[in-house]
């Protein structure tokens, strides 16, 4: 049911649709300060995945196969940070779930929805570069039309794995303060373990793997062709850049998922645990915030979409030798700006 926490109810405690959850679930200031940290995700993840929508519309350059995905992953932050963030501001001013039980079920959908088309859409955006960059399918040549079909995998991937709760098998609840909501992953019980079980394995097991397959695949690559061209230091400091950006992309979305999984996974097998309803809630702030830091990685550190973005502020204005493509078909022994850009995909390939 829409009351279960994860304490037994006080007979003196409001339900989390009925009024402040102040000071039962968490004192005032935690719901005030959890409030400041949410506006400040809804300005700033607006303005940057807006940006990358915004230019990369406008820019035909930047309307390559390999940036599709990319667009995409905006497009998911976007809509976390207006179906999510947003609500769970105004709720967190006024310490309780004040929108009722239909729109709460529409909240944990939409966030799941689109926080998952955001997890994966990292993980295609591993494998695309990895077929680009390592060639395993031989002359193949990555076009729009599978970078499209990239796209759409995400977005019916995560409808299959997140439409259930809807049906009933577990459900959309309010969690940790009350004031956003999401899969009920506290309450226990068959139902829910095996949804959560399901869900961990097909939207973070998964991905996880393809992004280390990848991403592992793809340094190696790299490390070869840098070997080859030891003379050039070019070459060596490329490998050292686009190594550090894959670590710190990797590191980024653990940062984001693992938090949690991690209790998830522990609440769904652990049948009596307790967790404070101030720690229950941390995981879902810290997923929210990914839709700040990840246009920053994979789009604000790329060469050429700087270079675009400076050319829409600055009307026209280009620094010199940003923004320069690289050459369209791969080979092992890999130019060092083209390893830079390849990783950081700005290319039409």
């Amino acid at each position: 049911s829409m009351e279960s926490t994860q304490e037994p109810p006080n007979s003196s405690t409001p339900g989390p649709f009925d009024g402040p959850q102040w000071p039962h679930q968490a004192p005032r200031a935690m719901y005030l300060a959890v409030a400041v940290l949410m506006g400040l995700v809804v300005a700033s993840a607006s303005v940057l995945n807006g940006l990358v929508i915004v230019v990369s519309v406008r820019h035909k350059r930047l309307r390559s196969p390999l940036n599709y995905i990319l667009v995409n992953l905006a497009v998911a932050n976007l809509l976390v940070t207006l179906c999510g963030s947003s609500i769970s501001l105004s709720n967190n001013i006024r310490g309780f779930f004040v929108f009722g039980e239909r729109l709460c079920e529409l909240e944990g959908f939409m966030v799941s929805l689109t926080g998952i088309v955001g997890l994966w859409s990292l993980a295609i955006l591993a494998l695309e570069r990895y077929l680009v960059v390592c060639r395993p399918l031989g002359d193949f040549r990555f076009q729009h039309r599978h970078a499209a079909s990239g796209c759409a995998f995400t977005w019916g991937w995560s409808l299959l794995w997140t439409t259930p709760p809807l049906l009933g098998w577990s459900s959309y609840v309010p969690e940790g303060l009350r004031t956003s909501c999401g899969p009920n992953w506290y309450t226990g019980g068959s139902n829910n373990s095996s949804y959560i079980l399901a869900l961990f394995v097909t939207c973070f097991v998964m991905p996880l793997s393809l992004i280390l397959f990848s991403y592992t695949n793809l340094l190696l690559t790299l490390r070869a062709a840098a070997a080859q061209q030891q003379e050039s230091d070019m070459t060596q400091q490329a490998e050292r850049e686009v190594t550090r950006m894959v670590v710190a992309m990797v590191v980024a979305f653990l940062t984001c998922w693992l938090p949690y999984t991690t209790f998830a996974l522990v609440v769904a097998t652990n049948k009596d645990i307790v967790i404070q309803p101030a720690l229950a809630s941390l995981p879902s702030y810290f997923s929210k915030t990914a839709t700040v830091y990840n246009p920053i990685i994979y789009v604000f550190m790329n060469k050429q979409f700087q270079s675009c973005l400076l050319g829409m502020l600055c009307c026209g204005y280009h620094p010199r030798g940003m923004g320069k493509t690289s050459p369209a078909a791969p080979s092992p022994r890999v130019a060092a700006e083209g390893l830079r850009n390849k990783v950081t995909p700005s290319h039409p390939v």
